[in-house]
């Protein structure tokens, strides 16, 4: 008899990971999300979004294919930032 779980509408936390990594995985996967659809969006080659991020072309195809074992925290918030985002962290 096959089992279905309802979603907590987060995977990590459905994953069990402890919630300080669910949280971090979480930023993580949001900000890769972010960027790619901001390169989508300006409808830049991986050549431009590499000269907009400042980083290599081999870097901007992890971060668009979603390796994001790739990217530190920092990284991304980094990157987002170059991009023109704007961070805000809430600790509620």
């Amino acid at each position: 008899m096959e089992r279905i779980t309802g979603s907590s509408g987060n995977a990590f936390n459905d994953l069990r990971f402890k919630p300080e990594e669910s949280t971090r995985y979480t930023l993580r996967a949001e900000l890769m999300s972010s960027l790619r659809k901001t390169i989508r969006e300006h409808e830049w080659t991986q050549e431009e979004a590499a000269k907009v991020l400042n980083i290599g072309q081999s870097r901007v195809s992890d971060l668009t294919r979603g390796k994001w074992e790739k990217f530190s925290l920092d990284m991304l918030i980094t990157l987002a930032i170059r991009a023109g985002k704007q961070i805000e962290i809430a600790i509620v």
